[in-house]
């Protein structure tokens, strides 16, 4: 009897990087990789979309539509090449308008794409219809998805067999089209046994011949077993990844799951041992220079209990080295137990992870529930959708009045059109504005990507890419010290300082957040002044308020950028601002003051 045939994404482009690297990756570096995996007889790749799609503008100075068409070029035109989408938000930072999330599937479609992966972190339907018809409409292959975990101990109301079936009912109801269907877990958290059932319950459920998919992560340890019920249930396609981008954080390795299945009746893609070994040898080469946090290639017992997704865990863990914050992690990941149990059960995925994530940081840095992150925040109150249960009540008072944001049941994908500053018309507009070309690919990176993407259109993105090479210049004393913040020692008291090219306003801050003296930016108060200072490190992202303006308590002065996250620095009490010590995109640490009330 022949075996069967089994679909295999390779997902090592575009999950193993964003799992690994936080996505940063840049694309000469990979591509002989590339070519390797196509010599390898691979077909089917994830190539772009979910964070891959914005950290390219973050962090690489690179254009993601650049990529696909080269990444089409080189694996030839019937390579199916397949990105990822969050339903309403598509690769946004938020929820697009209907003009954003037809020109996202227009574009893809444009740029090289067969196939979009389309999923909605709080399984709401509502946020699927919509972006699955534009997809379908421009002639791409739509995969919607239902999301998994496990729920924390104690947890009760979702993400069981029978939610899963609720949901895909949903789908199927609805009448959004579809060419496959993918059970996605991005934390890896489905105990094997409930990935069986629900494979075995969709198979039973959906119409003969539809293409069922499970997506998982390593991170908790089980995503082998979990494929291999997968396969016992009937799935016809899994994600794997090539090492070293494999395991931990990141999908199952190629070569392991060849190894696991030896024997048995699957035939994993047509795939070869000895050719998959040159391919990964290929790819080792290419990464060497990246640095590899430790972490991401760990499997981490605690994440059922908190889950993180593999592709989001080491994104926040180097952010979090970034700022010095680093020995906060555990406690972090042990806080977003109670915030997922309060959160009301969206799914650990982009971006609802994020929102977990936030939060969590918010009650370890700032005390339980003393700051609401926005975006869990806003989910909470409804903004991004229904959630699988109703959040904690009292979480959604307390997110009602700190984000002055009344609780809504209004569908997403209408708020969003209501929302002029997500019509294309604005978008083109602010293109004028900064004197840049209006093309649809601009609209779109700077509507996706916001100041970040206009800053990368004018030539001024960032480029943060971790090498060990550069790594160990740093190390060995290099005389050319990069700018940006560091802390530096004087008759054994810390400073954080910034190091800047040119004759910069360079801020000097003492670790304890009281600022040496600097003319422009006096950090000494004196009668009844009021020192303002960071709550946590991150960036300066916008200057609300000026020197000279009457405020009263509770205003905005500013909004800092930490964690992905808008933080407002607001007025501790009425009256007058002296000064604003800090300029757009200064680096700033915990406790520096920022401004000066007087």
């Amino acid at each position: 009897m022949a075996k069967k045939f089994i679909d295999i994404m390779d997902t090592t482009f575009r999950d193993g990087f964003q799992s690994v690297f936080g996505g940063r990756v840049l694309m000469n570096d990979f591509f002989p990789a590339v070519e390797a995996a196509k010599t390898a007889g691979i077909t089917h790749y994830e190539f772009g979309g979910g964070a891959r799609f914005q950290s390219l503008y973050f962090y690489l100075r690179e254009d993601a539509f650049e990529m696909m068409d080269k990444f089409r070029k080189i694996v030839g035109p019937e390579a199916n090449l397949q990105t990822l989408s969050r339903g309403v938000n598509t690769v946004m930072l938020e929820t697009g308008s209907k003009e954003l999330i037809d020109l996202h599937a227009k574009l893809f479609k444009k740029h090289g794409t067969t196939t979009i992966r389309n999923f909605d972190a709080l399984n709401d339907v509502e946020n699927l219809k919509y972006s699955g018809e534009r997809i379908a409409h421009h002639g791409l292959k739509h995969e919607v998805v239902v999301t998994m975990m496990d729920l924390p101990p104690g947890c009760h109301g979702a993400h069981t067999v029978d939610f899963y079936e609720k949901t895909l009912r949903e789908i199927l109801d609805s009448g959004v089209p579809y060419s496959s269907i993918c059970f996605k877990d991005a934390s890896g958290t489905s105990n094997p046994q409930k990935v069986f059932d629900t494979i075995k319950m969709a198979r039973a459920l959906v119409p003969e011949g539809t293409h069922l998919r499970l997506h998982t992560h390593e991170t908790a340890g089980v995503s082998v077993s979990a494929y291999m019920a997968a396969l016992e249930a009937g799935i016809d396609g899994i994600d794997m990844a090539a090492a070293p981008v494999s395991g931990g954080t990141s999908q199952p390795d190629i070569l392991t799951m060849l190894h696991a299945t030896k024997g048995m009746n699957y035939d994993l893609g047509g795939l070869e041992i000895d050719k998959i070994l040159t391919y990964e040898k290929e790819l080792q080469h290419c990464l060497s220079d990246y640095f590899m946090p430790p972490e991401a290639t760990m499997v981490s017992p605690i994440i059922p209990f908190s889950p993180m997704p593999g592709g989001a865990l080491t994104a926040n863990t180097q952010m979090m080295r970034d700022n010095n914050i680093l020995d906060k992690f555990p406690e972090v990941i042990a806080a977003m137990q109670e915030v997922v149990k309060k959160g009301g059960y969206g799914t650990s995925v982009t971006p609802v992870s994020q929102f977990y994530f936030q939060q969590a940081l918010n009650n370890v840095m700032q005390g339980p529930w003393k700051a609401i992150a926005p975006g869990y925040g806003r989910m909470v109150l409804g903004y991004f959708g229904k959630t699988p249960v109703a959040p904690d009540p009292e979480i959604v008072k307390i997110a009602s009045e700190k984000l002055n944001l009344v609780p809504t049941t209004d569908n997403a994908l209408d708020l969003a059109n209501a929302d002029y500053s997500k019509s294309l018309e604005n978008w083109i507009n602010k293109l004028k504005e900064e004197e840049l070309e209006i093309t649809e690919e601009n609209i779109f990176i700077a509507a996706a990507c916001q100041e970040k993407g206009i800053a990368f259109l004018k030539g001024k993105g960032e480029l943060n890419v971790r090498k060990i090479s550069e790594m160990k210049k740093d190390c060995e004393g290099n005389s050319n010290m990069g700018s940006g913040n560091y802390t530096v020692v004087v008759d054994g008291q810390k400073f954080s300082v910034q190091v800047a090219e040119g004759d910069a306003d360079i801020q000097v801050t003492a670790v304890n957040g009281e600022s040496t003296s600097v003319p422009a930016a006096p950090a000494a108060t004196s009668g009844d002044e009021v020192s303002i200072k960071a709550l946590l490190p991150g960036s300066v992202w916008k200057l609300v308020a000026n020197p000279g303006q009457s405020v009263q308590e509770g205003d905005v002065l500013l909004i800092l950028e930490s964690m992905k996250m808008e933080i407002d620095v607001v007025a501790t009490r009425s009256g007058v601002v002296k000064s604003i010590n800090v300029a757009t995109n200064d680096k700033v640490v915990e406790g520096q003051v920022v401004a000066v009330i007087g």
